[in-house]
């Protein structure tokens, strides 16, 4: 397995330029107003499969050898990293296997079913799904892709970091949703390696934080997994954790928790301020600033918004409530 440096990430931005988009970065100019800074908003809701989770995905396949190609891929997710697999699975010619919670909704399942995976609903959660996907990648000879802990998915994530530092190279401070700490973990080390200064502050959902439980008690720890609206949050860090919890405890800077109404909040105002549809991992970045939950320090911010798939019956429901 590859050593995690900022070289890994440059080599990561070469490997999968031609096959993942470079997403916009565009200026809130209602969160700009209200906060007195210039933010800026990363629409990874725009990647392909509709999340950041393609990155990390297809550095991973592009790493297969030619005998880990002829068996195929093993995925546990709570939908994204499913639908990326599958995708980078299917582009580059090889069978996929993606293991899935009934906790994962159901757009999500039929999502990744049509990329051609073979879906297996297992377990009662995402840590339950993790043990059955690792036992069929061993009975199959399989090669099991992590959907955070591995140093090519991390790799791929942190190419945003360096979109980042392309676009907007006075950056002060980037607000990332927070779960198994692949997205933050690889955007942290890119930003911190370019100058250290720069803040990067994760944010997560009240249910069950994983990672923020696990930093508070200084190793990963287990925690019960439940119903929220930032589904994409969901699941453990692994009690194994090899590399993100690490990279978290010594690159990100502050964690911050919302609300599952502070969550709705935010997508609505995603939704009718930013003509942007996200589902609810991906906003609690602005949920945290709507709710004066993180006010950084600086002049440039950058809220990632991580993805779009989102139950649009489901959607139409919380945006169209009253606050």
């Amino acid at each position: 397995m590859a050593e995690l440096t900022q070289r890994t990430i440059w080599q990561a931005r070469r490997a999968i330029a031609p096959l993942v988009r470079r997403t916009p970065l565009v200026r809130s100019e209602t969160l700009s107003r209200q906060l007195g800074k210039n933010v800026q908003l990363k629409l990874e809701n725009e990647q392909a499969t509709g999340a950041f989770k393609l990155r990390g995905a297809t550095n991973r396949v592009l790493q297969l050898s030619d005998r880990e190609r002829e068996r195929g891929v093993v995925a546990v997710s709570t939908g994204n990293h499913a639908r990326a697999v599958a995708h980078a699975a299917s582009v580059q010619g090889v069978r996929a296997v993606v293991c899935m919670s009934p906790l994962v909704p159901a757009n999500k399942v039929e999502a990744v079913r049509a990329l051609g995976a073979e879906i297996r609903i297992v377990g009662r959660n995402q840590d339950e799904a993790e043990v059955v996907a690792k036992e069929i990648a061993a009975e199959r000879g399989l090669t099991y892709v992590s959907p955070f802990d591995d140093p090519f998915v991390i790799a791929g994530q942190g190419t945003i970091g360096l979109e980042l530092l392309d676009d907007l190279p006075a950056l002060d401070a980037v607000l990332v949703p927070l779960s198994g700490g692949g997205l933050i973990g690889g955007i942290a080390l890119a930003l911190k390696c370019a100058d250290p200064r720069i803040r990067v502050i994760g944010v997560s959902m009240e249910r069950v934080p994983a990672m923020v439980r696990s930093l508070e008690a200084g190793r990963p720890v287990a925690v019960e997994e439940g119903a929220s609206l930032a589904d994409s949050l969901g699941g453990g860090i692994g009690l194994d954790n090899r590399h993100t919890f690490a990279l978290v405890r010594e690159h990100v800077d502050e964690t911050v928790l919302v609300s599952e109404d502070e969550i709705a909040a935010a997508m609505r105002h995603c939704y009718w301020q930013e003509r942007q549809i996200v589902e609810g991992g991906a906003a609690v970045g602005i949920a945290a600033l709507l709710a004066g939950k993180a006010s950084p320090s600086g002049d440039n911010l950058v809220v990632v918004l991580s993805g779009a798939n989102v139950d649009m019956q489901r959607f139409t429901e919380i945006v169209t409530a009253a606050s």
